[in-house]
């Protein structure tokens, strides 16, 4: 029966569509409503229409023209803007979608569609038992990168089957049957730091949670590299802009998914956003680590990041360690392998505190672990600032002809370098005296021709001012660009990673000190392996397979065997120290600028680079950054500077509020500390990164 006012004027009908599984019953229902009808009201009419008995809880109404949610219960129609007009959905909030890991393995689980990403994101972390959610995030994948999948299936005589992981029985939703949460110590799972298997005291929580101890393996695991055949079907950037393109997909961390138009069961890749990886440890982090370290993996061998020779060959040293070559038996896969030198009793002093790379913290900790020792929290007091001297040879190529060296006394203290004539001439004025703070610095190191350079590109009213270092040898060139690096970011050598960041320089140049032997050319001629698996495809084609073979395990020389978790760390450890590491390209258009540049985003600064010769043009440190806003009509950013310095610029690969979301998102992952507990502040999160659209 219809009361007299539901037919009253004010009165309208609603159209609601059902989504349910039942084909033979009705799913379009149509409602007499009034304005002053709350949202909860509606569904408990729909639902008494409907007639069928089950769990109603997790459905929700969806206005597909306003492409929303209205999941505030207690709001009237009114108050919502919804009209006779309108067509709702009622289906459910948690549906199944497939995502691509950084391992290329894809998992299909149920995750929330009416959540913001950020929260759903968090969610399916737990499911996955990775830490710290904040710096993962939701990516679609590229225009370029579909395209080249389709042609692939299209070439394809056999039809294409993807090997997925069903997490089906998991929600992701506290509300639910959901897996333990990982942020209470006592329920995270725990592994072994040798191994990276699951302690025996994890086993039992992994039988009643959807990620099985088998599941988990398949997580925390490396496995074999795909074919070149493969790899060369895969979509490979060639130029920043391509690699620019490869950013333009980040969803957007404040809207939900079905809000940016993602439908059920389909396919995201669940990628590291952000590249400030906090507080690992392999005691708890052993899917975490894997994770980073694949994603590090298929970035050098799609050429995503660049890296000379010497840096890919020891990455293919590394990978190769999977295969049973002759005469040799390795107990870790795919892995980072550092000599003994780089693991001395000197290094297990330094003190790993939040300023120390978190890399470095971790291995120094998993270390001490290893040997039963107890990691020192004590800080060496240093009261005055230590300085370096030395003669190093230096190159201007932009003021100079020719690139020629001039050999001239250097001398390093707090952020800048002054260099004099001679020795003696050191108590006088210097002939320049170059501050390094916000500059950019490259390595410019060739082990096997004995080059060890410094390549600094300081920043200056016009651009950027082009300044070459030459060092003598590994420790002076460890000194240097260890003392350079840390002034960069504005800091001293008495700060107490300046040791550390030695250290990490000598260990990776050790790495890549080998010589020929022998008994390496022989053995290589026997190795059950294909080398042209574990190296870019610009190298497959630059030697033949038992030439890079043998110079693999040239590069194997100088590596030794590790656990399986310290081994990923050290790799993550040698991509983290790539030039490139880190820098998010996007193809900007800066105010007042007739022509496209690149800006690269990186967790501490901005860069501005030319778009044709790839050559960085200014660099801005969020650490002198004063604000930030959006103009969102004209979709500009402007971004404001001490000293008086503003930019302003619009997106032209994506979208600005990808821009916007990750400055804000860099900043709230450098409010992070070990003393705060692990849940996550998703206001100050949403404060720095929503915008005001």
């Amino acid at each position: 029966m219809t009361s007299s006012s539901e037919c009253g004027s004010n009165s309208w009908d609603l159209v609601v569509i059902v989504d349910h599984q039942y084909e033979t019953v009705q799913k379009e229902f149509t409602l007499r409503v009034s304005g002053d009808l709350h949202i909860g009201g509606v569904m408990l009419k729909l639902v008494e229409l409907i007639k069928i008995s089950q769990d109603w809880s997790d459905y929700a109404l969806w206005w597909d023209q306003k492409k929303c949610w209205l999941l505030k219960t207690h709001w009237t129609l009114d108050k919502c803007g919804v009209q006779a007009d309108a067509k709702l959905l009622f289906t459910t909030q948690h549906k199944m979608l497939r995502l691509r890991l950084p391992n290329m393995k894809t998992v299909r689980l149920k995750v929330s569609f009416s959540s913001v990403v950020f929260k759903a994101v968090s969610d399916i972390c737990k499911v996955l038992n990775i830490r710290r959610p904040e710096e993962l995030s939701l990516l679609r994948q590229s225009e370029d990168v579909l395209k080249k999948k389709k042609k692939k299936d299209k070439n394809s005589k056999e039809p294409v089957t993807e090997d997925v992981l069903n997490l089906c029985n998991s929600p992701v939703t506290p509300g639910l049957s959901a897996s333990p949460g990982l942020y209470s110590k006592t329920m995270t799972p725990t592994y072994d730091p040798v191994s990276g298997t699951p302690a025996s005291s994890t086993k039992t929580w992994f039988s009643d949670s959807p990620l099985t101890e088998q599941n988990c393996s398949v997580l925390a695991f490396s496995h074999p590299n795909c074919s070149p055949e493969t790899l060369a079907e895969m979509y490979q950037p060639r130029t920043l802009a391509d690699k620019a393109k490869l950013n333009a997909g980040w969803l957007d961390s404040s809207r939900s998914l079905m809000e940016q138009g993602i439908l059920e069961d389909d396919q995201l890749l669940l990628r590291f956003k952000y590249y400030t990886f906090f507080d690992l440890d392999p005691k708890y982090d052993a899917v975490r680590i894997n994770q980073i370290y694949e994603q590090a993996r298929w970035a050098i061998l799609l050429e995503e990041i660049d890296c000379t020779e010497e840096e890919m060959l020891i990455f293919a040293a590394l990978q190769a360690l999977n295969f049973p070559f002759k005469n040799l038996f390795f107990v870790v896969l795919f892995q980072y392998h550092v000599s003994k030198l780089s693991l001395s009793s000197e290094a297990q002093n330094f003190t790993c505190e939040s300023e120390v790379d978190e890399v470095e913290a971790a291995l120094s900790n998993l270390e001490v672990t290893l040997q039963g020792g107890k990691a020192s929290n004590i800080l060496e007091d240093i009261t005055d600032i230590p300085k370096l001297a030395d003669n190093l040879r230096l190159v201007r190529p932009k003021k100079l002809a020719l690139k020629s060296l001039k050999q001239y006394w250097f001398v390093f203290k707090d952020t800048s370098i002054s260099y004099f004539k001679n020795e003696e001439s050191a108590q006088g004025e210097p002939i320049e005296k170059l501050n390094l703070k916000g500059c950019e610095v490259v390595p410019d190191v060739n082990v096997a021709g004995k080059k060890f350079g410094i390549k600094l590109l300081i920043p200056v009213a016009d651009g950027m001012n082009e300044v070459y270092l030459r060092c003598d040898n590994e420790n002076q060139y460890a000194q240097w660009m260890a003392a350079c690096i840390l002034a960069s970011k504005g800091k001293t050598m008495a700060d107490s990673s300046y040791h550390p960041e030695v250290h990490k320089i000598l260990s990776f140049l050790n790495l890549k000190n080998w010589t020929v032997s022998p008994q390496v050319v022989s053995d290589s001629e026997g190795l059950d392996m294909k080398p042209e698996c574990f190296v870019s495809l610009r190298y497959t084609k630059k030697y033949k397979p038992k030439q890079l073979a043998a110079r693999i395990m040239e590069a194997h020389q100088n590596v030794a065997q590790m656990s399986l978790v310290e081994a990923k760390l050290r790799f993550i450890q040698t991509w983290q120290s790539l030039p490139e590491f880190g820098l998010s390209y996007y193809v900007v258009r800066f105010k007042g600028s007739k022509k496209d540049d690149l800006l690269g985003v990186s967790y501490n600064r901005l860069i501005r680079i030319d778009a044709a010769t790839g050559d960085p043009i200014t660099t801005w440190r969020f650490s002198n950054m004063k604000q930030w806003n959006v103009n969102w009509e004209i979709r500009q950013v402007a971004i404001e500077f001490d000293q008086n310095v503003s930019i302003a610029f619009t997106c032209r690969s994506a979208d600005c509020k990808i821009i916007h979301e990750y400055i804000g998102g860099y900043i709230f992952l450098s409010t992070r500390s070990k003393g705060q507990n692990e849940a996550l502040d998703e206001e100050l999160f949403h404060k720095l990164t929503g915008g005001q659209e």
